[in-house]
């Protein structure tokens, strides 16, 4: 018998309230089964539905009653029949009673087996609980709700409630029932392992139902050391975890079909062989890795690099304690962990509970340096975040992520929106657009059930997959099929929404209108001559809307500040930046330089501004602040002082904090650190 084997009865209500929602619960199902043949194909899986008109039960033979709760599926090993069953589901006529179902699909589990895998025996019942159920024999129904738990743990099961309900208006009447009903089935989590889910949508209710078991496995067992004479005995398990695509393996068809113990498997072996003689095999003793360094191949032997690696001790000791809101979300790496006191440690627990607590009341987050295992050869510094529960049944615990080291982090320098010119800054009228449209589409509006959680929200890609690899094991030739209508309400936006709120998209569309920009269709002299100011402070432009389609690679003497522009604007790598820079330096020099009585100052004027405006919103002040020092001293060295002559009378200034947090030149500053040339003596 396999270690991990579930035994699992699906309980599904097929009542005429439910039939809107049946192809749903069909696909859910049928991905259950899925994954099951996938990963655990020792499992073994009943179907029950309740409030059809037919009768097909052991327990209405034995002993009366239970009537219109069909057994769909007898407990077996899951197998390709078992996903057509579910995908078959019979729309029923009659209100369909759950606790009934209850008893038929724990009646199923006992029988199928008895006092084996204890804990491993569950019960999935999918209802939206509408409708009534019948008064028992004896007692009140509270009292038959609190036997069925108290067996339910005798014999070890759990139940799954997934209870469905749309948002359809009820009568007075229909509310009294929902509510009794959810006080019923609220009990179970009182006295047996129980979890009841309440979902409004369709999409939810795809990732409503645990469609793979993962046993719990901890990462780390052991000591949280708070110091050399304080520990806390702590378990580690993992919160979240990527779930990726299943192994596929090579699979070979040369076996003879007649030998019945063939594992079609492929064994790979590998040969290396020598550059000057390959006929010559390498043996593994005559080879050794080698590392880049530089222009050199250095060898390193598998002994130094297991020397070299670094192997701490495990252990998870407390480095100290910081403000909340001095780990920003962004450093977040890896999976989430979780950190419990040791289960059955009285002392931890309150421990674990005291410090969690105390954090949460300062707001402060623990910093700690983990090594998991034995020989585990890289450390890990992480932030312990406290989880206070709300639950008395639920004890205190810890969420710890990975945080980055140095070499982890990416710096990406974007400029600030409040040092741009005013030009380049959303309008009060556009930013009340802005606020519009992220208000109307709005995931968790007041008064409904939030869309796309990620609790309930499954993965579309792997939803997919499971999909068409059951559809090969049944018809091998099969295309791959479009996605599903169900799939699609989670990658793309909800269509129902997208037009309730088509005044709001539109307005924000018209706000925010993308127009050719014509500029780059003329030459930049001539863009100089149409406008109306002198000042270059009123000329700024949008570099990003002007940039053209041609990608810029090298500047032209003709329109260097068009050609300028489209480069700086590039972002199919960071290099455009300083190579868009370091060129319009040089041109601005070359037409200084090869200047005849001033002819080409207007155009090098030209050129500065555009630097000064690229630099300004590539947070660049630096790099035009020096440049325009380096300029006034090459003028005085080549006796070209006219040209500085001719930036004082234009009123060009260094870029200051004020545009750019990172220039070191204050406002006021800004005149006056440019010196005016005096005449010649």
């Amino acid at each position: 018998m396999a270690r991990n084997k579930e035994g699992l009865v699906l309980l599904i209500d097929v009542s005429p309230s439910m039939h809107s929602v049946l192809p749903e619960i069909q696909k859910v199902c049928s991905l259950l089964i899925q994954k099951k043949l996938v990963y655990s194909k020792y499992d073994e899986v009943g179907v029950v539905v309740f409030g059809t008109e037919d009768t097909k039960n052991d327990l209405t033979k034995e002993v009366g009653g239970y009537e219109h709760i069909t057994v769909l599926q007898p407990i077996k090993v899951v197998d390709g029949d078992l996903v057509d069953v579910v995908q078959q589901l019979p729309r029923g006529t009659i209100p369909g009673d759950f606790m009934d179902a209850i008893v038929v699909g724990m009646d199923l589990l006992i029988k199928k087996f008895q006092e084996t895998i204890k804990g491993k025996k569950r019960i999935c019942l999918i209802t939206n609980a509408m409708y009534s159920i019948k008064d028992p024999y004896e007692g009140t129904k509270e009292d038959q709700v609190y036997t069925l738990a108290e067996q339910m743990a005798v014999h070890g099961m759990k139940i799954d409630c997934i209870i469905y309900r749309g948002n359809e208006k009820r009568d007075p009447h229909e509310n009294n029932v929902i509510a009794e009903n959810d006080m019923l089935l609220s009990i179970f989590s009182k006295k047996t392992k129980a979890k009841a889910v309440h979902v409004e949508s369709s999409t939810s209710l795809l990732g409503a139902l645990r469609t793979r078991n993962v046993t719990p496995v901890t990462t780390y067992r052991g000591d949280l050391e708070i110091s050399s004479t304080f520990k806390i005995k702590v378990w580690v398990y993992k919160k979240t975890a990527e779930e990726r695509f299943p192994t596929l393996k090579k699979y070979s068809d040369k076996a003879p079909s007649t030998d019945k113990f063939a594992t079609h498997e492929i064994k790979l072996d590998y040969e290396y062989k020598s550059v000057q003689d390959p006929t010559k095999v390498v043996p593994p003793e005559q080879r050794i890795k080698g590392y880049r360094y530089g222009p050199q191949v250095i060898p390193i032997s598998s002994a130094e690099l297991e020397a070299v690696k670094f192997r701490p001790e495990k252990s998870v000791k407390l480095l100290g304690f910081t403000n909340a809101s001095n780990i920003m979300r962004h450093y977040y790496m890896k999976d989430v962990n979780i950190f419990i006191a040791d289960p059955g440690n009285k002392k931890a627990t309150i421990a674990v509970s005291a410090l969690a607590r105390a954090m949460k009341e300062m707001n402060k987050v623990a910093i700690l340096r983990c090594v998991w295992r034995q020989g585990q050869a890289n450390v890990v510094i992480g932030v312990l975040t406290p989880k206070v529960s709300d639950k008395d049944n639920i004890a205190d615990s810890f969420y710890f992520n990975v945080l980055p080291f140095a070499e982890d982090v990416r710096e990406f320098q974007f400029p600030s929106f409040s040092s741009l010119p005013a030009s380049l800054q959303p309008n009060a009228e556009q930013q009340e657009a802005a606020d519009k449209l992220v208000m109307m589409l709005d995931l968790a509006p007041a008064g409904k059930e939030e869309s796309l959680r990620p609790e309930f929200t499954p993965n579309p890609v792997l939803e997919r997959f499971y999909h068409h690899l059951e559809l090969k094991s049944k018809h091998p030739d099969a295309a791959v099929p479009p996605l599903d209508e169900s799939l699609k309400r989670i990658t793309e936006p909800d269509p129902e929404v997208t037009s309730k709120n088509k005044l709001v998209i539109d307005e924000f569309r018209r706000h925010f209108e993308l127009k050719e920009n014509p500029k780059l269709k003329k030459s930049t002299r001539r863009l100089l001559r149409d406008k109306t100011s002198g000042s270059y402070e009123n000329q700024s432009t949008d570099l990003v809307a002007s940039t053209s389609e041609v990608k810029i690679e090298t500047f032209g003497d003709l329109i260097p500040v068009s050609d300028f522009e489209a480069m700086i604007s590039r972002r199919d790598s960071p290099e455009w930046v300083s190579k868009a820079i370091f060129g319009m330096k040089n041109t601005i020099l070359d037409l200084v330089e090869n200047s005849f009585e001033g002819d080409n100052y207007p155009k090098a004027l030209e050129c500065l501004i555009a630097l000064r405006r690229g630099c300004v919103i590539e947070q660049e002040p630096k790099q035009f602040n020096n440049f325009l020092s380096h300029i006034y001293r090459f003028c005085q060295e080549t006796n070209l002082l006219s040209f500085c002559e001719f930036l004082a009378s234009k009123d060009v200034t260094f870029v200051t904090k004020s545009e750019a947090e990172d220039s070191e030149i204050e406002e006021q500053d800004a005149r006056s650190l440019f010196v005016k040339p005096g005449s010649n003596s």
